[in-house]
């Protein structure tokens, strides 16, 4: 697990004794994480209003996101199979000239001022993302749903090649020679046998019903549990000889020899393996373009809500340090305790919540997180399977 706390203080008198203070409680006597400054540019304020309602639609807009950039991660993990183990290989962010892993890109956060004009409000920057993300989930509907309906046509015929002799297509196991055909009289049939039953099925077959063809049956086919026999008999004792073969566990197979229809099968078979084969490419190389940008606008979303939420907080002029922290597992509590202590006097609401277990109107703290200080936390274990 990969998790990272993105914290803002307000600025002493400069913002780089803000970082210092944090640093020296956080690293130098007990190495409770390692840290990062996280670079926000000078977005533009606007009406204290508009943070209000926008600090509202933020949260929204990052748990969208958010499950976007994970179902972007599943359905690779999915495409790619048995090769899962490459999945995080795949998942990097495309930071404009370098490609980077995700840890690396967030720990070096840079605002793409390309793809997200900092001269725009703070909404039609949301917007933008908004509608990027929203086209990312939409592709990805239209995309696996076309993917996925190929895959499962393609199993649910590998699927009837395989298995036990009384369910699997005969279709490449027998052959015309095995067969009566154009007779009007006679038929062959298929019965699946235990490996058991060799022996009672060669006593018995012959006299199962009258009009049996001496000597006719021959093994076709075994598995591991039974054999595939053929045996041919008059038509007019077809009902009888199921009849009596079903007392005696043997299991006849439905089946018509149709060449066209197996040749149809076949090359049904091979068109789909070949479809899926030319649509694995682009789809992997999609699913990567698409992770990179939809992970990219997340972290976008949460340097916005740090500046939206710094700003309702500590007021204006802006004047806070947006840090990143990656606590060491061992010592979360510890160090949640220490970020307590650095920032309870911003907060006497807070204050009381640490110090005490008082019950404050309107605040439950079981549905959420509340410090005195901004935060935010970064979860990269983005797939629900360890790889």
């Amino acid at each position: 697990m990969t998790e990272f706390w993105l914290i803002s203080a307000p600025g002493d008198k400069t913002c780089q004794q803000t970082w210092d203070k944090m640093m020296a409680a956080t690293t130098r006597t007990n190495n409770l994480s390692t840290n990062h400054k996280f670079n926000i540019p000078d977005l533009k304020v606007g009406t204290l209003d508009v943070l209000v309602g926008l600090s509202d639609e933020l949260a929204k807009l990052d748990s969208f996101v958010e499950g976007v950039v994970k179902k972007v991660a599943q359905y690779m993990a999915d495409v790619l199979e048995d090769s899962r183990d490459k999945v995080q290989e795949n998942l990097l962010a495309n930071g404009g000239t370098y490609i980077f892993d995700l840890v690396t890109y967030i720990t070096r956060f840079q605002w793409d001022m390309a793809k997200y004009p900092i001269k725009q409000s703070l909404k039609n920057i949301s917007e933008i993302i908004s509608k990027q993300v929203t086209q990312i989930d939409n592709d990805l509907k239209t995309r696996a749903s076309a993917y996925n309906n190929l895959k499962g046509n393609l199993q649910n015929l590998e699927r009837k090649n395989a298995g036990s002799l009384l369910t699997r297509s005969l279709a490449d196991i027998v052959k015309k020679d095995d067969f009566v055909l154009d007779s009007e009289y006679l038929i062959t049939l298929l019965v699946v046998v235990p490996k058991t039953g060799y022996s009672d099925w060669q006593k018995a077959y012959e006299t199962l019903a009258e009009m049996v063809v001496p000597r006719s049956s021959h093994l076709l086919f075994e598995d591991s549990d039974s054999g595939l026999f053929s045996v041919t008999l008059f038509r007019k004792a077809i009902d009888d000889f199921k009849h009596k073969a079903r007392e005696n566990k043997f299991t006849v197979r439905d089946f018509q020899y149709n060449e066209e229809e197996m040749k149809a099968d076949k090359e049904e078979m091979t068109r789909l393996s070949t479809d899926k084969k030319k649509q694995f490419g682009p789809l992997v190389r999609w699913l990567k373009v698409n992770f990179s940008e939809a992970f990219i606008a997340w972290i976008h979303i949460k340097a916005l809500r740090v500046f939206v939420e710094s700003v309702l907080r500590y007021g204006l002029p802006v004047n806070f340090q947006a840090m990143l922290l990656q606590p060491n597992k061992k010592t979360m509590k510890k160090l949640r305790e220490v970020l307590n202590d650095l920032y309870k006097h911003l907060d006497s609401s807070a204050a009381a919540i640490i110090d005490s277990a008082m019950d404050i109107p309107g605040l439950n703290l079981s549905q959420q997180e509340y410090y005195p200080y901004v935060y935010y936390k970064i979860d990269c274990n983005l797939l629900d399977f360890k790889v």
